[in-house]
């Protein structure tokens, strides 16, 4: 019988238990109620650095960086969903946020430049990334300058950019609490992803 669908939400905001990552934790409550083994991870608690822009993952396929952001890292490359979360600050992602999509640098080395890593087409249809956010804009394009690096991020490390569960107008609902549909279809979307996959994982198991 195939393996629990891994989850792993990361939250890339500053602010604990913010608007965005209680939409982040409405995900991750719906994929545990669809039977995913789930993990969050919070990244404003952790112990990083930047990427120094060095290219020393060019030649090594490794990054010279050795901290708290090595193991989430090493924790992508084993899950089946991945949900960034980040709010939107001065009309894009924020620093925490884009700090480890560009630690995910050596991904991107070892794929088109040392090219040896590769990830197939029935691969990237059983990895799921689903992008989190909420803005306080009303505005219904407030969210669009984020989307491009989350693109290249899920491409990099192997996910399909499966879906995005996103509120703005935050300002006028008073947080993500007021939002009339914003958790119940966050929830919804957790329990859909992994119900998903499980459907593909029985489809080929022997005898299925």
């Amino acid at each position: 019988m195939s393996e629990t669908v891994k989850v792993l939400g990361i939250s890339g905001s500053p602010r604990r238990h913010g608007n965005t990552e209680t939409l982040l934790d409405a995900v991750l409550e719906g994929a545990r109620e669809a039977g995913g083994d789930v993990e969050k991870v919070v990244l404003r608690q952790l112990d990083f650095t930047s990427c120094r822009g060095c290219n020393a993952c060019h030649r090594t396929g490794v990054c010279v960086i050795s901290d708290d952001l090595t193991a989430v890292l090493e924790k992508i490359t084993a899950v089946d969903v991945l949900v960034l979360a980040s709010p939107i600050y001065s009309m894009g992602i924020t620093a925490e946020a884009k700090g480890l999509i560009d630690r995910a640098q050596y991904f991107w080395a070892r794929k088109f430049i040392l090219k040896n890593l590769y990830f197939t087409d029935e691969h990237i249809r059983h990895h799921k990334g689903i992008f989190v956010s909420t803005a306080g804009l009303g505005w219904e394009n407030v969210f669009d300058a984020a989307f491009p690096a989350l693109t290249a991020f899920f491409n990099t490390t192997g996910f399909e950019y499966w879906d995005n569960v996103i509120a703005n107008d935050m300002d006028r609902y008073g947080g993500v609490g007021g939002h009339p549909t914003a958790l119940a279809e966050a929830r919804e979307k957790g329990r859909s992803v992994v119900v998903l996959i499980r459907k593909m994982q029985i489809a080929e198991e022997p005898g299925a």
